[in-house]
């Protein structure tokens, strides 16, 4: 089972991520933990992602695609993976499919989860009052909101025009909501075969 996870901030893809990786004994493979093993490790490529960061840049495209492309080799990731934070680009998408395609496989499906914007955006200002996140207020949220819908408008049509994309009510508690993502990817792959 190969596949991505997507939602906008607050919509749960963390924890859902490690539910689904825990259900079906596949890796969550998230970009962040991949940034910061290898700045952790002191890797080369976890010495310029450091760089990177400290001067307040974001991780170019072909960095990013590096560290995954090294990721998806170890051997936990050979019978499947659950990818979240990548891609996050149109060509990100392209890079996805050539790595993909040297291995000899694809996207199985490409989870969405979906919940109501007001909704996230009030989960959000819970969370940041309770972590004591003052720079996390409803404008930075709102806009956060719509940089994600703006950023991946483009990947869901692909997704979409290639009939992997698989879209989730993202709302309820955790067990419920995951309850209901496996029975829609077990519905979904179970169609693919």
């Amino acid at each position: 089972m190969r596949m991505l996870i997507m939602g906008a901030p607050g919509a749960g893809k963390g924890t859902q991520a490690k539910q689904i990786s825990d259900h079906y004994g596949i890796p969550a493979i998230s970009t962040g933990e991949i940034f910061r093993r290898h700045i952790a490790e002191q890797t080369e490529l976890g010495k310029r992602v450091k760089e990177i960061i400290s001067a307040g840049d974001f991780v170019p495209d072909v960095l990013t695609t590096a560290l995954v492309a090294q990721r998806l080799l170890e051997p936990d990731a050979r019978t499947g993976f659950l990818l979240d934070g990548y891609p996050r680009t149109a060509a990100q998408v392209a890079a996805l499919d050539i790595m993909l395609g040297d291995l000899g496989t694809g996207l199985d499906c490409v989870l969405s989860l979906e919940a109501d914007v007001d909704d996230l955006v009030a989960r959000l200002l819970k969370r940041a009052e309770i972590e004591g996140r003052a720079d996390d207020n409803e404008t930075t949220i709102r806009h956060r909101m719509g940089v994600y819908e703006a950023e991946t408008a483009e990947l869901m049509d692909i997704f979409a025009r290639r009939g992997i994309l698989l879209s989730v009510n993202g709302e309820g508690g955790i067990d419920e909501v995951t309850r209901r993502i496996v029975a829609a990817i077990d519905e979904f792959t179970g169609a693919l075969r």
